[in-house]
């Protein structure tokens, strides 16, 4: 079957464009610089014009309306060093308070939630404007000078000036409202539910065949097998978290050589210096491909969500834990962890599928990626909850109830058992750490709903998962 060049191209940019934008994107977003740089640049050129506009009405070719603000030159300093005065002080006493908050918020939130708040658009976007405003205040204040009829007075870029101070105001009563909200722990975990949700619907996708949908080659399972026994492995050349892989430039790279790259790890593990990179296979192209991995992976000092779930998950569960510590004893917080988590599950089960083998656009296998299974997402959502709610039949009574939320999307039998598998270890904690026998009734009645839902195994079936033993109630 023939494919036109411009078949090709969508179906390439379908697949692949996207995903390293994503990547660009989130590194521009996670900074402080670059939006005040942007209004800064703005503010620049906003001062050309109205300085442009104001040279020709100084010069009598333009005749302002009565709106622009009149005035001498010395009164013009005055007003502009005053005001862009205020301006910088109230920038350094808004965010150094905003430091202070957040720094106290991390401490509950956890440290790694700081990078959620470097990513707020309205923390950019309220720094960016006082910034942007103070430089187009001096810019006009270098501005005011002799000239050959008189003193140069910008009345324009003045008035301009005046209305920035008034948007300048605008903004800081709606950043204190917006970090007002920013820093309550409701906003926090739903905004990284949110950020989580999306990052399941733009990494959920089937693997993919060739650019007429046809698979040529061996099998994944055939060249898994080839470079077991014939592969080179490639060691990483630092230590740090694998960030993104950049599946596009990996192809290309496997495509030039004609060979085959298995990735024995997934965006979020952390790599040794010197531990396997990726196989290459066959070995003869190691050399090539070793030259040109760097240019398909990114490797930092922190995670990040753009292709780790994972992490969204870990964030959830790290809140969840601090506030069930017994400093803290914040019950109320984990259920609401427990209730997004549940949600961000059920969308996993709905219709989640990681892509794990890539092609070319002829249909060869090029790349072989690790990505984290069902099992291992459902683990890591309760397991470590469940581990500090030990004597907390509220806390199990919530993971139950997400679990039945779960097993209500959930059509396939394999991952109704992985849900039972939590709710077994659920009861036996139950039984072990909660003293009353009330109590782990109403633990127990969920659980028979769980079952009533899942269906219970059978004791002769294999997947019944004997090593579970469900411990005797106490007297």
């Amino acid at each position: 079957m023939l494919t036109s060049p411009f078949h090709t191209l969508r179906y390439r940019h379908h697949r692949y464009g996207f995903r390293a934008a994503d990547w660009r994107r989130e590194a521009l977003r996670t900074n402080l610089w670059l939006v005040p740089a942007l209004e800064s640049l703005l503010a620049v050129v906003l001062w050309a014009g109205t300085v442009a506009l104001d040279r020709i009405a100084y010069n009598g070719r333009l005749h302002f309306p009565d709106w622009v603000l009149a005035g001498s030159a010395d009164g013009a300093r005055q007003v502009l060093t005053t005001v862009a005065a205020a301006v910088i002080t109230v920038v350094g006493l808004v965010f150094s308070i905003t430091i202070v908050a957040l720094t106290l918020a991390s401490t509950q939130f956890g440290p790694r939630m700081l990078r959620n708040f470097i990513r707020d658009r309205g923390t950019q976007l309220t720094l960016g404007t006082f910034v942007a405003s103070f430089l187009y205040m001096i810019l006009v204040l270098v501005a005011v000078g002799p000239g050959p009829h008189g003193d140069f007075v910008p009345h324009l870029s003045i008035t301009v000036a005046l209305a920035l101070t008034v948007i300048d105001l605008a903004m800081l009563i709606y950043f204190i409202n917006h970090i007002a909200k920013a820093i309550q722990l409701p906003e926090v975990i739903a905004a990284i539910a949110g950020d989580l949700a999306r990052a399941i619907a733009e990494q959920g996708g089937a693997d993919a065949g060739g650019v007429d949908g046809r698979e040529r080659g061996l099998s994944s399972a055939e060249l898994l097998s080839r470079m077991e026994s014939a592969g080179a492995v490639i060691p990483t050349p630092a230590s740090g978290y694998l960030q993104y892989l950049r599946h596009d430039r990996l192809i290309r790279i496997a495509r030039e050589s004609e060979a085959v790259i298995h990735l024995p790890y997934r965006p979020g593990h952390f790599l040794v210096e010197g531990s396997p990179l990726a196989v290459v296979w066959p070995a003869e192209a190691a050399p090539h491909v070793a030259a040109n991995l760097a240019k398909g992976q990114v490797t930092g000092p922190y995670r990040t969500l753009t292709q780790d779930i994972s992490f969204g998950i870990d964030q959830l569960v790290e809140i969840a834990i601090r506030a069930l510590s017994p400093a803290v004893n914040d019950t109320f917080t984990a259920l609401t962890c427990i209730d997004w988590l549940s949600d961000c599950l059920c969308r996993i089960t709905l219709g989640w599928h990681p892509q794990r083998i890539h092609r070319d656009r002829h249909g060869y296998v090029r790349v072989i990626a690790y990505q984290v299974d069902y099992d291992r997402l459902v683990q890591r959502a309760f397991e470590k909850i469940r581990q500090a709610a030990a004597g907390m039949p509220a806390v199990m009574i919530r993971q139950l109830d997400a679990l039945h939320k779960v097993g209500e999307q959930t059509v396939y039998p394999e991952r109704r058992k992985v849900l039972l598998v939590q709710a077994q270890l659920i009861l036996n904690s139950c039984d072990a750490t909660v003293p009353e026998a009330v109590d782990r009734r109403d633990v127990e009645l969920r659980y028979q709903a769980l079952l009533a839902l899942c269906g219970t195994p059978q004791p002769g079936d294999a997947s019944a998962l004997p090593f579970l033993t469900r411990i005797s109630p106490r007297p």
